[in-house]
């Protein structure tokens, strides 16, 4: 656009009368200021109007650190000025930003990390029913706690995700805490006239609770996103820098459940059991450790329901925005087509990484119980595994903040972050599988131990918080919260697999196994996950709408720069559209247009025809109107004929 910079006042002439008119070179130094400032923030272009992903490497390092630092600074002088006014305030913004948002996640890693964190509390205290060779239970049925629980999550996250994406995301919102509200009261209460049908009235009530919980990844991921882009016509500052942490700040709450549920846990047990952690343990104090350590959450998830009914109100505002530029109600099946037509191979990104993700998550695991039993061998008490999962929660945590931290950092952002994440998993898990016997010595098992404290951090700090944000970023909002639940969905048959296979094989060869899924994941993550770090999702929108259209080689902005491209999307040549200059005109035809139908509908008012929603009239300063005036006529984007 330089070219165009040392244009004078522009010179009076009439209205184009041939559509010929270039209307950038009409513009005054004023105007062109404003139409700047709208289209081209500080923040992803430089003083020359150089957008930072086409700028030579030390360039592109110099503005970002300059950014980030001005930005630092300015939260910083933000979170002191509230603090000086009330200290509670900082704190206040935190909870109702970054934990109310989470708060279903919270309460879904609570209770779902409770049940493996239960099992050793049976097996030990019900030892003919849970253990094996399970004298008075069924066998399939206690082996079904763990596959109906992900059964349920599955079949919430398919089913909700596409609920949200028909009826809206409030609704899912809604829905998914109703559903965890009476899970938890059935898990409370579950019972049988037998052990074994206290098994099967347990793994129902899993079931039914993972439906919700399975409902809270795509509606916890899109309404996030969507709330942090928000549904105007120009995104803000915070949307463009601080996307990534608002959605992933929300997703860390999980990590949060976690480790509350294990401190509330072991208080319990010593409760209810004289103070002490360790066996025999009684039928009276498992059963009320567990009851109880069901019904707190049930009180927050109660809380929830009302939250989301009378407090979020306006969560599916950019859907229902969405859904009226396409002239669509209900489902927008053509949406899903076109997804699947132009975005197929992320949709291999995201559920393959996701799937890769959860095996090692489930993984993770396995190095706990083997050092435990090199450092206590004659252990029979559940309390050292509680405490160590409390460390190991910990240590997840210090990631999940990491990964916040550094997820909207254009240098290093979400493919980064991912690809590292998979590839030091990778590494931390096949070390010990071929040196084995080495690691499980008592001389080496502590470097044993480290390497399952790291893989946590890595696995947090990479892939599981990567995953949840880019399988709602990388679509377009009319079927975001469908393609999330399914990327999820594949994530959890990855811990059905995990599941059902280390049933099979001995502790050795599931090491063996386990790190190949870290190459997996660096694999396709490498191939088909575009970045989409630093990239406004207002220009995603506008790309989606010319792809709706059917005119998607009349897009020109920055969602197709090579910067935030797959490379399987680039080899295909999808980045061959993109022209700055072309979508700097582009931009402001549809500016124009916006415009136009802000004129009509203070015509319609005024004549008291308008019943629609209010428009964004901040954006039409006097210059804008003033140029859209004197241009009429000079469309550089003209509408596809047939």
């Amino acid at each position: 656009m330089d070219e165009y910079r040392d244009y004078g006042p522009a010179a009076p002439h009439g209205p184009d009368m041939t559509g010929t008119h270039n209307p950038v070179h009409q513009m005054t130094q004023n105007e062109r200021q404003i139409f700047d400032y709208l289209l081209k923030p500080d923040d992803c272009y430089n003083e020359a109007g150089v957008y930072w992903g086409d700028m030579p490497l030390a360039q592109q390092v110099k503005f970002v650190m300059k950014g980030d630092s001005k930005e630092g600074k300015r939260e910083l002088s933000n979170i002191w000025a509230m603090f000086k006014k009330d200290p509670l305030s900082p704190f206040a913004y935190y909870f109702k930003n970054m934990v109310l948002p989470g708060a279903g996640l919270g309460l879904e890693g609570y209770v779902l990390f409770s049940i493996g964190n239960l099992k050793p509390l049976f097996e030990g205290t019900f030892t003919d029913c849970w253990k094996k060779p399970h004298r008075i239970c069924n066998a399939t049925w206690v082996a079904a706690v763990e596959y109906m629980e992900i059964s349920g999550i599955i079949v919430g996250q398919i089913l909700v995700g596409i609920l949200g994406d028909w009826l809206g995301r409030r609704w899912g919102l809604i829905q998914d805490a109703t559903i965890m509200f009476i899970g938890l009261i059935m898990l409370t209460a579950a019972w049988g006239v037998t052990q074994n049908g206290w098994v099967i009235c347990y793994v129902w009530s899993l079931f039914f609770y993972g439906i919700g919980v399975g409902g809270e990844y795509p509606m916890t991921a899109t309404s996030g996103m969507e709330n942090a882009v928000g549904s105007g016509k120009v995104s803000t500052k915070e949307d463009r820098l601080h996307r990534g942490r608002k959605v992933t700040s929300a997703f860390l709450m999980q990590g949060w459940g976690q480790f509350f549920n294990q401190v509330l846990l072991i208080l319990l047990l010593l409760i209810f059991h004289h103070g002490s952690g360790n066996p025999p343990y009684s039928k009276l104090a498992a059963q009320w450790t567990y009851r109880i350590s069901f019904a707190i959450p049930a009180v927050g998830t109660l809380w929830l329901v009302y939250y989301r009914t009378f407090k979020m109100r306006a969560a599916s505002k950019q859907l229902a925005a969405a859904k009226k530029k396409s002239k669509v109600t209900g489902y927008d099946t053509e949406s899903l087509k076109l997804t699947f037509t132009y975005f197929g191979p992320r949709m291999i990104a995201t559920a393959g990484a996701w799937f890769a993700n959860d095996v090692f998550f489930y993984g993770n695991k396995l190095f706990q119980s083997e050092f435990i039993s090199v450092i206590l061998p004659d252990n029979t008490s559940i309390m050292p595994g509680w405490l160590y999962n409390l460390i190991n929660v910990g240590v997840s945590l210090v990631g999940y903040y990491l990964a916040s931290f550094l997820i909207d950092n254009k240098l290093y952002g979400r493919k980064r972050m991912q690809m590292v994440g998979f590839l030091m998993d990778f590494i931390l898990f096949i070390v010990p599988a071929f040196n084995f016997s080495y690691y499980k010595s008592t001389a080496h098992v502590r470097e044993f131990q480290t390497m399952y404290f790291l893989s946590s951090f890595f696995n947090q700090f990479g892939p599981n918080a990567v995953t949840f944000l880019v399988a709602a970023e990388v679509y377009p909002t009319p079927i975001r919260a469908t393609a999330h639940g399914v990327s999820a969905a594949a994530g959890k048959l990855g811990a059905l697999f995990a599941s059902v296979l280390y049933n099979y094989i001995d502790t050795q060869t599931k090491f063996y196994v386990v790190p190949w899924f870290g190459l997996m994941g660096m694999l396709v993550t490498l191939l088909f996950l575009p970045d989409t770090t630093g990239l406004d999702l207002k220009e995603q929108e506008r790309r989606w709408q010319y792809i709706r259209a059917g005119r998607e080689g009349d897009y020109h902005g920055v969602a197709v720069h090579p910067q935030h491209l797959s490379w399987w999307e680039r080899w295909r040549g999808v980045g061959r559209f993109y022209d700055p200059e072309m979508d700097y005109a582009q931009k402001i035809e549809d500016l124009r247009r916006d415009w136009e139908a802000s004129v009509a509908r203070k015509v319609e008012e005024k004549a008291g025809e308008w019943d629609g929603e209010e428009g964004e009239e901040s954006l039409w300063s006097s210059d804008v109107s003033t140029f859209f005036e004197k241009t009429k006529g000079s469309p550089v984007l003209a509408p596809k004929e047939g």
